[in-house]
């Protein structure tokens, strides 16, 4: 049979895109960052992988991708547990796989966390779109996969008989109810009340998230005046004058006029991707001064 370095995607909800770790420099032109929503997991399969820290996983969001593997290759599974079966027999949610040529791999419901990635043994073999393969649809041919959508790899026909350590994949951090954040730029210009209110109180996120941004359900009453405009990247969170809290994510705007509060590290966006609606957690301040 001729080889076909292809995997294609049998079935697949709205949620799969190819990510890596995004366009960094380019918001001077309008062009969102994008990447992965939680880079812990996509680092840790790219190094189980031996993969370069930025190669490009598969980003699942939501169960039901079933995919076909054309030929052999190896690949590394990590971030949400899920139920995942290879051929249907149930397999791991995290580490190493020898896939065989017509393998399929099916993602069934989510156990514990949000997303999911796939990674292949020496990468996905998409488009470089502005340094980039991650999908944004605008920027690449298509933003989200779809059923009958193929993607080339490269066959491994190597460890026909692995011996490979079995290797763990903590998510203590991914079951944290506590997000570290930094002081934004118009922290200062909020009354010492709603300072205390997002400094000790419990938030909940609204079923109002996805790549762009995660809205919080909790109110945070303010007279803060809204700015003509002002840089924004992920990890921003801005409060509206009505109150509501928006934490922006890996496909946000790059400019924006609601005051930028606080900011997150990258650890802290990949915990609240990880996160599910109705789920809560609270704020660590970081404060350098």
């Amino acid at each position: 049979m001729k080889e076909n370095p292809y995997m294609t995607i049998l079935r697949t909800g709205p949620g799969t895109s190819i990510q890596d770790l995004g366009r960094e420099g380019l918001g001077q032109y309008g062009i969102p960052v994008s990447g992965v929503m939680d880079s812990i997991s996509m680092r840790w399969v790219n190094h189980i992988l031996q993969n370069p820290e930025k190669e490009a996983v598969l980003e699942i969001s939501l169960p039901g991708l079933k995919v076909h593997f054309g030929s052999p290759t190896i690949i590394c599974i990590a971030g949400a547990k899920a139920n995942i079966t290879l051929n249907d027999s149930p397999i791991k949610s995290e580490g190493l796989f020898l896939i065989n040529e017509g393998d399929v791999l099916s993602f069934g419901s989510f156990i514990m966390g949000s997303r999911l990635y796939l990674g292949v043994k020496k990468g996905f073999k998409v488009p470089i779109v502005l340094n980039s393969k991650s999908s944004y649809q605008g920027i690449t041919e298509s933003g989200m996969l779809k059923k009958g959508d193929q993607l080339e790899y490269s066959s491994i026909h190597e460890h026909q008989n692995p011996t490979w350590s079995t290797v763990k994949f903590d998510r203590s951090w991914m079951d944290s109810n506590t997000i570290e954040a930094f002081h934004g730029p118009e922290w200062g210009e909020l009354a010492d009340k709603n300072k205390d209110k997002i400094q000790n109180g419990v938030f909940t996120i609204s079923k109002l998230q996805n790549r762009m941004a995660i809205q919080l359900e909790e109110l945070i009453p303010n007279l803060l005046i809204e700015m003509s405009t002002a840089a924004v990247y992920p990890g921003t969170v801005q409060l509206t004058s009505g109150g509501k809290l928006i934490i922006l994510m890996k496909d946000a705007q790059v400019t924006g006029g609601y005051p930028r509060i606080l900011h997150l590290p990258e650890k802290s966006i990949a915990q609240l991707s990880q996160k599910s609606p109705n789920q809560q957690f609270i704020f660590k301040i970081i404060n350098f001064e």
